[in-house]
């Protein structure tokens, strides 16, 4: 029988409780201010104005959960898109919310507060470190300017934390409770919104699979388990640790590619399959082409390859010089290039070589893999030709040209075989956009390449095209893709001209897989980077241990207002401190117990080791990877490996004064010089308030007294 009054009993951490609000506080207070675009706003919020329009974009730096989450805070404020993110300290319009905009980063930045408690006392330590690790991360100023931004750093960190918190609550957790597997899901969900977030998150998650595995390889050994309760364990770890962060990230780009279906300003960067995919742009001019190249097709070419820039195989009614400025000579036929834009010079036709004709039979021939064909170019009748005759910026590939007869002995060599590199069998058949094609010169063998070479004047810039003996067999730059394409009907010039000009369509239905999109998605994000320039505010990752470098954010137009990207200086030696001190035990306790003196019994020693795999491991893995990178870096890419060492300190200070001092004298001066040190972190913190909130405005004397590292570049006007 139901028993009333029906009774619910729960136990609040009012620490927890505390600390939260605070981290909200410090995080969410005049998160509007100022309202103006602040630092790497500029660059995320391109994005999302993207995503509000659902146009398509590719961001090299990281794959697009990030963006998805600003684009829904976004969409949260009703931001529809229309603002021009062109430079730093521009005022927003009444019409865009800019709380909601920042809103999403702020939040995540204030739950890293409670979980950096929490995780504390899942690595076994006292409520007291746990709160001393919440402080830590609290009162630290780069943290909260990181967080108070449109920016993802916080947002990262958020989902490290959160993973490594999940994933050993269920660790510790009874093995007799099967609820705990819902902790080792979210552990994985985490990783993978994580590496969804920025790449970054791939250092800490690699850890993390590094700590599993070794718990794993413990419950391996451990011969109270049956076999059978070994092995289901083991699968879930890898169920829950591997394949679902894996396909989460599939996941992402699926939504990503699923809703930004509009053709974009980064289109070109992609193939042709990939443009035509998308609504307007090329889709525009493709939608309804002939699917199989034939005989008597008009076709224009574009190269496979995307650097320097996307371009087409094109030639114009200018012939090479006769002699280049370097005294080598040339055939002077009839110039061929790449050229990076849509021109009527760009269209080909394909020719039989038995047959005269230029259009195409009723029903058309169809042109397949291992084909002998010729290529006219269509406004000047021009066979594509290549010869033993040294290409002119490149001269160990030979020159392709337009074939002029000039009664010299050089008879045309305009033959060329068709290769389709991405055919799925022998008879494969020659497809607009979805075949990738290499042209093999029949005479010399050589393969139709661009070089990326820029010729000179008298070739108006354009990119070199060369026939190439010395490739590589799966270099890009040997591919070619037929774009638009279109059946011939005129035989004669002035109608095929005409013809050229008035384009004819007919409907046929083709679409590439998401899968297809998704491979050449990733491979353009790894291979295709944006110009690296040396920033004002760029720094080295030596810099940023001692913080000898700092970012100005935002500067008032017209006071001393200014948000820096400073760091707590006193956290900041404490992490420094405590990182060193941890290294320093760790070698005393592994050279005593080698010796068989144990100073700590053996459950201690466990604590410990997990601490440094955690905490120290945790900066290694986001710290080293950086003194190997070949890229801008900014002082906020240290953040989520100082989070560890803020992790580390209180544990390491627990650790000592339980176990290392045996003197209560001793242990009440830790305590002391604790307590003071935590006091001097709170007022470096009020200290450096006004630079983290941008309030209140300091003279430019106060300011000065604020430059605590000549190093650090603080900005002030002199009234």
């Amino acid at each position: 029988m139901l028993q009333l009054p029906l009774v619910v009993t729960a136990q609040v951490d009012l620490l927890l409780v505390l600390v939260s609000l605070l981290a909200f506080w410090t995080r969410l207070s005049h998160l509007n201010y100022p309202n103006a675009v602040v630092f790497d706003e500029v660059y995320y919020g391109q994005f999302v104005s993207l995503y509000m329009k659902r146009v398509f974009f590719i961001d090299d730096s990281g794959p697009p959960l990030g963006h998805m989450i600003l684009a829904f805070g976004a969409y949260l404020g009703g931001f529809d898109g229309n603002f021009m993110w062109n430079r730093i300290g521009a005022e927003y319009p009444s019409t865009v919310n800019v709380w909601s905009l920042r809103l999403l980063p702020a939040f995540c930045g204030a739950l890293c507060v409670p979980l950096v408690y929490l995780l504390t006392l899942e690595l076994k330590f006292s409520h007291l470190s746990a709160l001393g690790a919440a402080v830590l991360l609290l009162l630290e100023n780069s943290l909260i300017v990181q967080s108070r931004f449109m920016l993802l750093e916080s947002v990262l960190i958020f989902f490290v934390l959160l993973a490594f918190f999940s994933y050993l609550r269920f660790h510790n957790a009874p093995s007799s409770s099967w609820s705990r597997y819902s902790w080792l899901i979210l552990s994985g969900v985490s990783c993978g919104a994580a590496v969804g977030v920025k790449y970054m998150g791939l250092f800490s998650y690699l850890l993390l699979l590094v700590v599993a595995s070794l718990h794993t390889w413990k419950l391996i050994g451990d011969k109270t388990i049956s076999h059978m309760n070994v092995c289901v364990q083991s699968v879930h770890r890898v169920l829950c640790l591997v394949v679902v962060p894996v396909l989460l990230y599939v996941f992402w780009f699926y939504v990503h590619l699923s809703f930004l279906n509009r053709s974009g300003p980064h289109d070109q960067l992609m193939s042709s399959a990939f443009q035509a995919s998308l609504q307007g742009g090329l889709s525009r001019i493709t939608r309804g082409q002939p699917l199989e190249v034939a005989y008597g097709s008009q076709v224009t070419l574009r190269s496979s390859v995307s650097q320097p820039i996307p371009c087409w195989l094109h030639s114009h009614k200018v012939n090479y010089p006769i002699r280049y400025d370097n005294g080598r000579g040339s055939s002077h036929q009839q110039q061929v290039t790449c050229y990076p834009f849509k021109d009527v010079n760009n269209w080909w036709i394909i020719k039989d070589p038995g047959r005269q004709q230029l259009v195409v039979d009723t029903p058309p021939r169809p042109v397949r893999h291992g084909d002998v064909i010729q290529l006219v170019h269509g406004m000047t009748s021009r066979f594509l030709n290549s010869h033993d005759v040294a290409a002119p910026m490149s001269p160990h590939t030979q020159e392709v040209s337009g074939y002029i007869d000039f009664n010299v002995s050089m008879p045309a060599q305009n033959l060329w075989r068709v290769d389709i590199s991405n055919r799925e069998a022998e008879s494969e058949v020659w497809k607009t956009i979805l075949s990738e094609v290499r042209l093999i010169h029949v005479n010399t063998s050589a393969v139709l390449k661009l070089s990326g070479v820029s010729l000179p004047d008298w070739g108006f810039r354009q990119l070199e095209v060369v026939a190439d003996k010395l490739f590589k067999a799966h270099s890009s730059s040997l591919e070619w893709t037929v774009e638009e394409h279109r059946y011939g009907t005129s035989q004669e010039q002035k109608e095929r001209e005409a013809e050229l000009h008035s384009p004819t369509h007919i409907d046929v239905d083709r679409k590439i897989s998401f899968w297809a999109k998704f491979v050449e998605l990733q491979w353009k994000m790894l291979t295709v980077k944006q110009e690296e320039s040396e920033h004002k505010y760029s720094s080295s990752p030596l810099e940023w241990i001692t913080m000898e470098t700092n970012i100005a954010y935002w500067l008032h137009s017209s006071t001393n207002a200014q948000i820096h990207l400073i760091g707590n200086p006193v956290s900041w030696g404490v992490a420094n401190l405590s990182l060193l001190a941890y290294q320093l035990l760790a070698v005393v306790y592994l050279l005593r117990r080698r010796r068989g003196l144990k100073d700590v019994p053996d459950g201690v020693w466990d604590q410990f080791v997990c601490l440094g795999c955690v905490c120290v491991g945790g900066w290694l893995v986001n710290f080293v990877p950086f003194l190997l990178m070949d890229k801008t870096l900014f002082l906020y890419h240290y953040l989520p490996a100082l989070c560890y060492l803020y992790l580390l300190s209180p544990a390491l200070l627990e650790h000592a004064h339980t176990h290392l001092l045996s003197s209560v004298t001793h242990q009440r001066a830790l305590c002391v010089g604790a307590l003071a040190v935590l006091l001097s972190i709170f007022l470096t913190y009020r200290t450096f308030c006004p630079l983290t909130y941008g309030s209140p405005e300091l003279s430019a004397h106060q300011l000065q007294g604020l430059k605590w590292r000549d190093t650090w570049d603080i900005l002030y006007r002199r009234r």
